[in-house]
């Protein structure tokens, strides 16, 4: 499934989504799919090796095991992060089933696997993912808080756009805000092959121009019916914003909801929030 033909029309048009894939457990680095992302990018006017954005997707999985060289299963949690600039993002089910992958086989321990995930992950995406799993036991505590800032699901507006309308947004140029963090549960988006639906929350952070909170939420809501693997349509929301609202610095972040014992994380940032990509892995930020 690797080799992919740069000149199909739709890249995820051979990947395991929407068809019954026999199940394997014992190990099959065969099984990920790599999706081109210039494609998508292209959509949106963006050229190759030019990205208006830094970030990266964050990946944690909740259904990792494997055998310890005894034969005892090892139960574990994994978290990995593809750098935005990466050829290729990673179709989701074909990630499930590589992991899946591993029930059956023998490993020393998370570090042996970690890095077998490392190696697998980057040569997929081509590029650098880093790998962190730990034991069931050990795993970093989880918690989830509201992000400190303005939720938006609770104003009383009329919607009546379900597809998406950029020309929905705007600012107002004579108002600046040094930095405000905006963010909204309403997101949902369906899946490209199958569509099936992908629930998720949103987090806007910005500063420039006064976005209007009105308009951002009737935007949001108009992804509804849209058509987008997690990774492109926080991409779209992160042109679209940058284009029409014109803000100094942004960060567009999405939580989607956990799918198959995976949930995928997107972040894109410019400017100064940059750096908030480090905090793009807890859950409070």
């Amino acid at each position: 499934m690797r080799s992919m033909n740069p000149a199909q029309n739709d890249p995820s048009s051979g990947s395991p989504l929407g068809r019954v894939v026999a199940y394997r457990d014992t190990y099959a680095p065969d099984l990920l799919f790599p999706i081109p992302r210039q494609p998508k990018r292209a959509e949106l006017g963006l050229v190759e090796g030019a990205l208006p954005f830094v970030g990266e997707d964050l990946w944690n999985a909740y259904e990792l095991s494997w055998l310890n060289l005894r034969g005892k299963p090892v139960v574990a949690l994994g978290r990995f992060r593809v750098p935005a600039d990466s050829p290729n993002l990673i179709e989701s089910k074909s990630l499930k089933l590589y992991l899946n992958s591993f029930n059956q086989s023998r490993f020393d321990g998370c570090a042996t696997v970690a890095q077998r995930i490392g190696r697998d992950l980057s040569e997929a995406a081509r590029a650098v993912v880093e790998v962190s799993v730990w034991p069931l036991a050990d795993a970093p505590p989880r918690t989830f808080r509201q992000p400190e800032g303005v939720l938006l699901d609770a104003l009383d507006i009329d919607i009546d756009a379900y597809t998406p309308a950029p020309e929905l947004l705007h600012a107002d140029p004579t108002r600046l805000v040094e930095s405000e963090l905006l963010y909204s549960h309403l997101l949902k988006s369906n899946c490209l092959v199958t569509g099936q639906p992908d629930w998720g929350s949103i987090v806007i952070r910005y500063s420039g121009p006064a976005i209007d909170r009105e308009a951002l939420l009737r935007y949001i809501v108009s992804l509804r019916r849209h058509n987008e693997f997690h990774e492109q349509c926080v991409e779209r929301v992160f042109c679209d914003v940058l284009r029409r609202c014109r803000p100094v610095d942004l960060a567009v972040r999405a939580r989607y909801t956990r799918r198959g014992g995976l949930d995928i994380n997107p972040f894109r940032a410019t400017g100064r929030y940059g750096a908030w990509v480090e905090a793009s892995a807890d859950p409070r930020q």
